[in-house]
């Protein structure tokens, strides 16, 4: 049996976490997700998780304060952090620019 690479998406916005899972079993991956990085940290998933797609900016521990927090655990998991940017004036129409920032973290990781 093959293993999929699990993926798991840490963000506080319920539309990614719904939307961006199934993307990513359309190509190939395993996916999961929590509403923070508090949630993550308290699941058993850590180990198996093989790529963070990791919010920017959350309430409470940010996805920059998660990466300090695997990093002193000494988890090398690698990281693609996002940051979506709604603006004022494009709020009203429900259309939106994002993500804004992605950057990949520890890239030199193996995924399998």
């Amino acid at each position: 049996m093959v293993t999929r690479p699990l993926i798991t998406v840490v963000d506080d916005d319920e539309s990614v976490r719904e939307s961006l899972p199934d993307l990513l079993k359309e190509f190939g991956f395993e996916a999961q997700t929590f509403s923070s990085a508090e949630d993550f940290l308290a699941s058993e998933s850590i180990a198996e998780t093989r790529c963070l797609v990791l919010d920017v900016a959350m309430p409470g521990m940010t996805g920059p304060d998660l990466q300090r927090e695997l990093t002193r655990r000494d988890q090398s998991i690698p990281i693609v952090f996002s940051r979506l940017l709604l603006h004022q004036g494009v709020l009203g129409n429900g259309s939106h620019r994002g993500p804004q920032e992605d950057r990949c973290a520890n890239s030199n990781t193996a995924w399998g």
